[in-house]
C-alpha cells in the first residue's frame, strides 16, 4: 500500500493530511488517484465508508488553480447534509492551499450564497435545485468548470432528478465527469451514456455489495409489539452509538418521543425539520451528544459518523438500495460494526428484492426474551446516565495553527483583498504563504492567518493602519 507522500502533492496538501493523521490512501482512494491524471470520466463504485468522498477532494484540490476567480470544480450531491459534509472535506483537505468551497443548497438563505459566490470560489457543492435557481438568476459563473463530481450517483440520476443534471450540464463548459456511488444499476448505468465521454469504471467490491465489516441480522416481530421489540433489542446489545432508520417522518416522531419517554439519550432527524436543526442535530451527533439518532433515509446516503456501532432499520426499506445505505453506516473504515432489521408480516414482500439485490437470504435471529431484557436493564440505565465521550473533529487539528480575525471595514469603505494582503505581508515576520482565506463583505472583512502567526498579526494589527485607517481588529471564535 501507498502512502499519500508518494502521491506528487503539493506541501499544503500533504500537510492538510498529515495533521488530519491520513498515511495511507484507501482502495478507492488509490485507484482514483492513479486514474485521476488520465483526464478521463470515471464511473467509481466503492463500498460506503470506504473513503469516496476524500477520493475525489484530494485530486481536485491540488489541481485548483488558487489564483481563479470562479468555480473549477462542481460537486453535485442529493441531500444538503452530504453537500455540508463534502464541503468541509474540501475545507479540511484545501486548508493550507486556501481552497474556498461553497456550499449551494435549499433551505438556506439565496442571499448569502449569492454574496459568497461573487467572491473568489474554487469549488461548488450544490444540490440540484438550488443550483439551478442560481444558474437562472445569473448568480454563479461556471464558465471555468472543469471537472464535474455526481456524488451518490444512483439516487442522483434517478427519474427525479435526471432532468435537473441534464440542465445543468448543458450549462457547463467542457468538462471531464466522476461519477461516484456504492451501488450503480445497470439500468442507471445506461443513463451514464449520454452524459459521459468513454468512462472508465473502477469497481472496488465488484462482488459483495454489503460490507464483510457488518454483522447483518433481521427480527420476525409483530405489528403491535415492533417498538416493544426495538426497545429489547437496543437494550441488549447497549450500543455506544446507535441510528434506527424509519422510512416515515411521522413515524420518526412517535419512535423517538417512546424511546426519549424510555430514557434513552437520543435525537430525531427527517425531511420535515428547519434545515438548522437538521444540521444542529447531525453535527451533536457526530460529536457524540447523543447516543441514538432515529432518523429518515435523509441520514443514509453519504453521512460519515465515524463511531456508530449498530443500525437498526425500524421499517422494511421499499427500496433494497437503501438497505446497503443504510447498514452502510456502521462497519466504517476498519470499524466492525452490526446492523439488524425488524420485519412484519406486511413487511414481507420488500424482503425477496433484498435478498436477491445483496446475492444472499437475510439472516433470521429469535427475538431476545423479556427475562434477558431484565438482566441487561440495569447495564441500559448506567449507560444513558453517562456522559459520551466526545468524538474528535478532525477540524480541530486543522485549526490549531490558524487563527480567524474580523476587521471593522468591508465593501461599503471600499475594502479589497489586495489592501489586507499588503498589509499583512508588511508586518514583521509575515509572507503571502501566512495570509489564508479572504471573505470581505459589506461592512466586515475576515482573514485567516496560517502557520501559527495568529497572536503575532493580531497584536501587530492593534496599532497598525489598514487602507489609511485605524480599524478594530478582533478574534473570532473557532468553528468547533
Amino acid at each position: 500500500m501507498q502512502t499519500f507522500k508518494q502521491y506528487p502533492f503539493s506541501e499544503p496538501i500533504l500537510k492538510a493530511l498529515e495533521k488530519l493523521g491520513y498515511e495511507k490512501p484507501t482502495n478507492v482512494q488509490q485507484a482514483v488517484l492513479e486514474r485521476f491524471n488520465e483526464n478521463q470520466d470515471l464511473i467509481v463504485q466503492a463500498q460506503t465508508g470506504s473513503g469516496k468522498t476524500m477520493a475525489f477532494a484530494l485530486p481536485i484540490c491540488e489541481e485548483v488553480d488558487w489564483e481563479g476567480r470562479y468555480p473549477q470544480a462542481l460537486i453535485l450531491t442529493p441531500t444538503r447534509e452530504l453537500a455540508l459534509q463534502i464541503q468541509e472535506v474540501f475545507f479540511k483537505v484545501g486548508r493550507f492551499k486556501r481552497i474556498k468551497a461553497v456550499g449551494v443548497y435549499g433551505k438556506a438563505p439565496f442571499g448569502v450564497q449569492q454574496k459568497e459566490l461573487k467572491q473568489k470560489t474554487h469549488v461548488v457543492v450544490a444540490t440540484p435545485g438550488r443550483l439551478l435557481d442560481h444558474l437562472e438568476k445569473g448568480t454563479i459563473q461556471m464558465k471555468d468548470i472543469q471537472c464535474l463530481v455526481i456524488d451518490e450517483a444512483d439516487e442522483m440520476l434517478k427519474m427525479g432528478f435526471i432532468e435537473d443534471v441534464r440542465r445543468i450540464i448543458e450549462a457547463l463548459p467542457k468538462h471531464r465527469t466522476l461519477l461516484f456511488s456504492a451501488t450503480m444499476p445497470k439500468a442507471i448505468c445506461k443513463l451514464t451514456e449520454e452524459m459521459m465521454k468513454a468512462p472508465i469504471p473502477i469497481q472496488i467490491t465488484p462482488k459483495q455489495v454489503t460490507s464483510k465489516q457488518v454483522e447483518a441480522r433481521c427480527y420476525e416481530v409483530k405489528t403491535e409489539d415492533k417498538l416493544l421489540s426495538l426497545m429489547q433489542l437496543t437494550k441488549s446489545e447497549n450500543p455506544e452509538c446507535c441510528m434506527i432508520f424509519c422510512n416515515r417522518k411521522l413515524e420518526v416522531e412517535r419512535v423517538y418521543k417512546a424511546l426519549y419517554e424510555e430514557g434513552y439519550n437520543c435525537a430525531m432527524l427527517h425531511g420535515g425539520m428547519e434545515q438548522r436543526d437538521r444540521f444542529r442535530v447531525m453535527e451533536d451527533f457526530r460529536r457524540g451528544h447523543y447516543r441514538y439518532l432515529v432518523c429518515t433515509d435523509v441520514a443514509a446516503r453519504g453521512i460519515d459518523v465515524k463511531h456508530v456501532t449498530y443500525v437498526v432499520s425500524y421499517d422494511v426499506p421499499e427500496d433494497k438500495e437503501q438497505y446497503v445505505h443504510r447498514i452502510g453506516r456502521t462497519g466504517r473504515g476498519k470499524q466492525i460494526g452490526k446492523a439488524a432489521m425488524l420485519i412484519t408480516k406486511e413487511e414481507q414482500k420488500f424482503t425477496k428484492a433484498i435478498e436477491d439485490y445483496i446475492g444472499k437470504p437475510l439472516v433470521i435471529e429469535e427475538m431476545i426474551d423479556e427475562v434477558e431484557v431484565k438482566e441487561v436493564e440495569e447495564a441500559f440505565k448506567e449507560k444513558m446516565a453517562q456522559p459520551i465521550a466526545l468524538q474528535k473533529n478532525e477540524v480541530e487539528a486543522i485549526h490549531q495553527d490558524i487563527l480567524k480575525l474580523h476587521i471593522n471595514a468591508g465593501k461599503k469603505t471600499k475594502m479589497r483583498p489586495v489592501d489586507i494582503v499588503g498589509t499583512l505581508c508588511n508586518l514583521p515576520g509575515v509572507c503571502a504563504e501566512d495570509i489564508g482565506i479572504i471573505q470581505i463583505q459589506d461592512i466586515s472583512t475576515y482573514v485567516e492567518i496560517l502557520n501559527g502567526k495568529g497572536e503575532k498579526v493580531y497584536k501587530q494589527l492593534q496599532n497598525t493602519p489598514i487602507k489609511g485607517r485605524m480599524r478594530r481588529v478582533s478574534k473570532v471564535a473557532r468553528r468547533d
